[in-house]
């Protein structure tokens, strides 16, 4: 088996290393990177400038460091690297929670799950809920032991069985007090009450910053909820973002519209 490993932390992150611990007994782990964190590019393709890969040892991993995106890794891990579609790609694991929708269009996490599922990759996404103040300390003491054994026993489910018919991928996120259970959950609407705080920089200039407080629950089966509760939250995915309606009701809103061509 070959399994593809990526991430968007970047090289030296412990969830990393982790995933790698976890994965070693399945197959032949090939890990393609990004080179320093990426996080929140979403899907973000580098289609404007070259893209560098280095070859490196970090953490006793042979690792193929990429200058550019999560997604930027698959691509150059399946079709420079490895040279096929891997039978696994693993994206994780994450150093932070990735839930509801916000996470599933800007993580960079999800994202690169998003683009291996896409080119036919049985595909997980895995991150693991931590405080904030933890979440970019990439060396973190974090204690990745309950995500790896999660990773290792769903990682040969989708090895020997693939995926559930219509799902495209795994967004798996483990709860940092975990009540040994899982949980097929929904994403939740929301994750983040946003908000903007304006400053001022040493010359008296106006700057942003974005940032948000988490809701503190969802409704009941979504990924938020799930996870607040200890159950590590298993969320399908498809990679077809097409509104499951009835087309029909849709054209007739839009009624009597055409164009004189």
């Amino acid at each position: 088996m070959k399994i593809l490993l990526t991430n968007d932390d970047g090289l030296y992150s412990a969830g990393l290393r982790a995933a790698y611990e976890a994965l070693g007994e399945l197959g032949e782990v090939f890990v393609v990177a990004p080179a320093v964190q990426r996080s929140g590019v979403g899907r973000s393709l580098s289609i404007m400038e070259p893209i560098r890969v280095s070859e490196l040892k970090i953490n006793g991993m042979k690792i193929y460091a990429v200058d550019g995106t999560p997604t930027d890794s698959v691509i150059i891990g399946m079709y420079e690297i490895i040279g096929e579609i891997p039978d696994l790609t693993v994206s994780g694991i994450n150093m932070g929670e990735n839930l509801s929708t916000e996470a599933a269009t800007t993580s960079g996490t999800v994202g690169a799950a998003l683009e291996a599922a896409t080119h036919g990759s049985k595909t997980i996404a895995i991150s693991l809920q931590m405080p904030d103040v933890s979440k970019f300390e990439l060396t973190s003491k974090a204690d990745f032991s309950f995500a790896s054994e999660v990773l290792k026993d769903l990682a040969r489910i989708v090895l020997e069985k693939g995926l559930p018919e219509d799902v495209d991928l795994l967004n798996v996120n483990v709860p940092a007090r975990p009540n040994g259970k899982i949980a097929v959950t929904r994403l939740a609407r929301r994750m983040y009450i946003v908000s903007v705080e304006k400053r001022l920089d040493p010359r008296g200039r106006e700057y942003y910053w974005i940032h948000g407080d988490e809701v503190e629950d969802a409704e009941e089966g979504s990924d938020i909820h799930a996870l607040r509760l200890g159950y590590v939250s298993i969320t399908p995915l498809s990679i077809d973002l097409t509104a499951r309606v009835d087309f029909g009701k849709v054209g007739r809103w839009f009624d009597g519209l055409e164009w004189k061509v």
